[in-house]
């Protein structure tokens, strides 16, 4: 299989995985890495259609295969718009077709019209709508995370309302579009919180419009649960049973009460070995915070240090060894971003490029391996209980109210702004019930 007709000066088929350079051009062009997963699957999808090189098909080809998906009732309208966003990305930007480039007809740049809008003008309308969106983002030094997620809400949002133009948009249109979330998709609360934040960014940082009172409207149910929570016998198993970077890991998601995220971005300079503690950085909310540092894990934590340094100087030698750091302060100390106190606590195994500056970095390792092995260790040792690696934080702050630790100090070591968040730790203690003797054991 091959992307390229004879003669192109484009050659894609020097990768051994021809959808590799699709992909990871993607991932440049701001697309999640698991949406572009799904651009290479849609891709895919096509390529099996036409049977025939994906630069010898046409806009006709384009538009029968969209067709085909409308007609089948599984597949849902916003999948149908990712694989339109797909096919419109690989041919307008990628392999740069010339009946793309030239002379935009189709099914891919036909996006649904808005009212009093031609194809070309309603492209030009949202294209300059993300481009700011973009920069309002990255002027607040949101995560790319948050960047990602609320492009993809925003983009949701404006397809739904394909038929009005963005500047006619409203509070009852808002609205709309979150009662559809609450009662057709059945999302979850925070799904629709979500969409909800992104909506009102939109409104009042992109399109610098009073969005007003959206009224009352469905809302999600929000569920109310108790946390997970391991035996103090099931976290020590669990932990003896993890090995290697994960083991460490998992140690100071349970011995220090980290969030995922914040234990993968942890960097060297954040681990203090004479105090005997951490300093998260950045945390949920853009807060600071210190932690324990559990001695139990201050020698593996030491030998962690002298292996990313030998990766670091290995890294300087090729010519790289560059770590990504806050937009501002890059640009106050300069050479920061190559010294050895910056670079994280868990690096990657590879380097990658960086989606917003193009630069080749080292990144902090993916936290999807570590859940995988957690929830693979769990299995293996038959713990009937759901667990994940916030479990591991829920039980560190359940534990450590069994210990007689009182709750503002709990509350300072998970970072909550309110004690009553923390609050819920109580009640898995103090479960109304548990020390009544059953009729049956009587």
């Amino acid at each position: 299989m091959t992307f390229n007709s004879k003669g192109d000066s484009r050659v894609l088929t020097v990768r051994k995985d021809p959808w590799a350079e699709y992909f990871h051009f993607a991932l440049k062009k701001g697309v999640t890495g698991k949406e572009a997963r799904f651009y290479v699957h849609w891709t895919k999808q096509f390529f099996e259609y036409i049977k025939k090189p994906l630069r010898n098909c046409t806009a006709k080809d384009v538009k029968g295969f969209l067709d085909q998906l409308s007609k089948d009732n599984k597949i849902p309208e916003w999948q149908i718009e990712q694989a339109r966003d797909a096919l419109k990305l690989l041919y307008r930007d990628f392999l740069k077709v010339s009946w793309v480039v030239q002379k935009p007809v189709g099914a891919i740049h036909e996006l649904p019209l808005q009212s009093g809008l031609s194809s070309e003008e309603t492209v030009s309308v949202n294209s300059e709508i993300f481009k700011k969106l973009q920069i309002e983002i990255r002027f607040r030094h949101y995560s790319i995370r948050t960047e990602q997620t609320y492009i993809q809400w925003v983009r949701r949002f404006l397809y739904f309302h394909r038929t009005k133009s963005a500047e006619v948009l409203s509070a009852g249109d808002v609205k709309a579009f979150l009662e559809y979330l609450a009662v057709n998709k059945q999302v979850s609360a925070s799904t629709q919180n979500q969409a909800l934040n992104a909506i009102v960014f939109l409104f009042g940082h992109v399109m610098k419009k009073d969005l007003g009172e959206i009224g009352d409207f469905t809302r999600a149910k929000r569920p109310v649960r108790l946390p997970v929570v391991l035996a103090k016998e099931e976290a020590d198993r669990l932990l003896g049973a993890m090995t290697g970077i994960y083991s460490l890991m998992a140690g100071l998601l349970y011995g220090s009460g980290l969030r995922i995220m914040e234990c993968v971005r942890l960097r060297v300079k954040d681990i203090d070995f004479a105090q005997n503690q951490i300093i998260v950085r950045d945390g949920k909310g853009q807060k600071d915070r210190i932690t324990i540092l559990p001695r139990r894990f201050q020698q593996p934590l030491k030998e962690q240090v002298n292996i990313v340094k030998c990766l670091h100087q290995e890294d300087l030698a090729k010519g790289f060894g560059e770590v990504w750091l806050w937009s501002s302060l890059e640009r106050k100390y300069k050479n920061a971003s190559k010294e050895f106190i910056w670079q994280y606590l868990f690096p990657a195994n590879s380097l990658s490029v960086d989606p917003r500056s193009g630069k080749v970095r080292r990144h902090h390792i993916n936290e999807n391996a570590l859940q995988k092995e957690l929830k693979k260790t769990v299995r293996t040792l038959g713990i009937n209980k759901k667990v994940s690696c916030h479990t591991l934080r829920h039980s560190f702050a359940t534990h450590l109210l069994e210990n007689g630790y009182d709750i503002r100090t709990v509350q300072e070591l998970l970072g909550h702004s309110d004690v009553s968040t923390t609050m819920i730790y109580t009640h898995v203690l103090n479960t109304p019930g548990l020390a009544v003797r059953s009729p049956v054991d009587f």
